[in-house]
């Protein structure tokens, strides 16, 4: 299978041989090289509510969180999220044995998939996918099978054919990412029903990706897939705070499943990080309890930044698939006449003094994703509005 990372490197074992520095750490350095704005990794450049931050502070004042904390995550986080699924998904988990805190989103993924995978069982995710998924895959010594989202009405799209095509005897989990970086997709209630009718005719666990779950623009509607029968019981949920609320260097994440799924998936997180971030996850516990109106202002903020960027993508000479949810809009760079995603993003920050990323690192087969590039719109509109001007001068060469 093709490598998922920018640069090979040697000693690795072979479940790991594939994987190098990501393309992310490249892009970084590069933009820092060149003194380019960077619109590839995606973290905002600016901090999140003032209150959160000083409920921080305040957590380290009190001296609560500053030795480790407990091993599911401080008891006020726990119940701040089963709070959450309740009130905003009517899913009712129990704190003490049904809500796990993590390293953030990706250590949720690896220990999941390190918990419920043995060597040799398949796992079924939507491609393109983000690269610690292929990396996590590796380690519990599973194999990937690709089910790609593609471009359909200027928007990717699954194939449910192709999808249920994908199971055979050999499946054990489906991973999946809704809504979807890097495409911007957000499965529908009919996508997602098939899926859960599927899981639950194949007897199949699900991983479930919903970091993104608060930033869905227009008609979108973000449904957990947990909350469709048959599937409580069999899905691992993953959210982060870092996406929703700005704090992304604070890696505060958690999992909610059935107590069987959650004693297992602690097994395994025990022995990566053990715990972290212990200050934070009572500053998360209190933004998980800010007013609806945060998320609403958040997404209509990060709405009005997709479409500077869309726009401004659109009139440099990008075929633009505008986002239903996430913030990144993936582009393809063939009208500019332009073929390699690798090449161009290499090559734009001397062109234009901007940072993208090549989609064909989320992909298996990097054909398929060679002529797409995903920009982030997680910036200062002021940062947006300066590239979009640099990104112009590809058009008029």
């Amino acid at each position: 299978m093709a490598a998922m990372t920018s640069t090979a490197r040697p000693h690795l074992n072979r479940r790991l041989a594939e994987f190098g520095t990501t393309i992310f750490a490249e892009m970084s350095a590069l933009a820092q090289s060149t003194g380019s704005i960077n619109l590839g990794q995606g973290f905002p450049d600016t901090d999140g509510p003032e209150e959160i931050r000083e409920a921080a502070v305040r957590a380290l004042r009190d001296g609560r969180g500053n030795q480790y904390p407990p091993g599911p995550g401080v008891p006020e986080l726990r119940t701040a999220v089963a709070a959450h699924q309740l009130r905003r998904y009517g899913l009712s988990y129990d704190p003490d044995t049904e809500v796990l805190v993590t390293a953030g989103a990706t250590e949720a993924i690896a220990a999941s998939l390190l918990a419920l995978l043995e060597p040799g069982d398949e796992v079924v995710a939507l491609e393109p996918y983000y690269d610690s998924y292929a990396a996590s895959i590796a380690m519990a010594g599973g194999r990937r099978v690709p089910v790609t989202l593609r471009p359909h009405d200027g928007a990717f799209r699954l194939d449910l054919d192709e999808l249920r095509a994908a199971v055979t005897d050999r499946t054990r989990l489906l991973l999946l990412n809704t809504p979807h970086n890097p495409t911007g997709t957000v499965l529908t209630r009919a996508e997602l029903a098939a899926v859960a009718e599927l899981a639950v005719e194949r007897n199949l666990l699900v991983v479930t990706d919903e970091v993104y779950e608060h930033l869905v623009f227009d008609d979108a509607e973000h449904i957990p897939l947990a909350t469709f029968p048959g599937m409580r019981e069999r899905t691992v949920t993953i959210g982060s705070a870092g996406k929703t609320y700005s704090f992304t260097g604070w890696k505060v994440g958690w999992v909610t499943a059935a107590p069987e799924l959650v004693s297992a998936v602690r097994s395994a997180k025990q022995f990566l990080t053990y715990v972290a971030s212990g200050p934070f996850q009572y500053a998360v516990a209190e933004a998980l309890a800010l007013p609806d109106s945060y998320l609403d202002d958040f997404r209509r903020d990060m709405l009005a930044r997709r479409d500077i960027l869309a726009e401004g993508l659109t009139a440099a000479g990008f075929a633009v698939f505008r986002p239903a949810g996430t913030y990144f809009i993936t582009t393809d760079i063939s009208p500019l006449g332009e073929k390699d995603g690798f090449a161009f993003c290499r090559s734009l920050p001397e062109r234009a003094g901007v940072v993208a990323i090549p989609n064909a690192v989320f992909y298996d087969d990097r054909a398929a994703g060679a002529p797409y590039v995903r920009f982030a719109f997680c910036k200062r509109k002021g940062v947006i509005e300066a590239a979009i001007e640099r990104l112009s001068e590809l058009r008029k060469r």
